[in-house]
């Protein structure tokens, strides 16, 4: 679990060069928010969450499979990220920010310029 990364992963990455790419600017992983928002965008005073879909249980998604192992303690931990998650919006909200989640299955092949393309308009 040390090799998992928690910043600067694929789909991340692949948010990031589009919203560069068109001209938006933005500051990485503020630690003055709630949950360290993975891309903020001060101006539009709007931040993105890029999740992936197994830590943060995202469900009916074909990349959250429960492990057969050590099955509770899994559970418990994906429950907690979840709990986090809410929170953290919440917060956000409350604050005035408007939160913008991304799961990692929108940011596959198949679906990125959909998902890409609809993202500028929610600002």
């Amino acid at each position: 679990m040390s090799r998992i990364r928690s910043k600067d992963t694929k789909p991340e990455l692949l948010v990031r060069k589009f919203l560069f790419s068109k001209g938006f600017r933005f500051k990485l992983h503020d630690k003055s928010l709630p949950g360290k928002p993975d891309i903020v965008l001060p101006k539009y005073k709007t931040v993105i969450f890029v999740h992936g879909c197994f830590w943060h249980g995202h469900k009916g998604c074909k990349y959250f499979v429960v492990p057969k192992t050590r099955t509770k303690w899994w559970l418990n931990k994906i429950t907690t990220n979840k709990q986090h998650d809410t929170k953290n919006k919440r917060l956000l909200k409350k604050a005035g920010w408007k939160v913008i989640t991304l799961w990692e299955c929108s940011l596959k092949k198949a679906k990125l310029d959909k998902t890409l393309f609809k993202l500028p308009a929610e600002f």
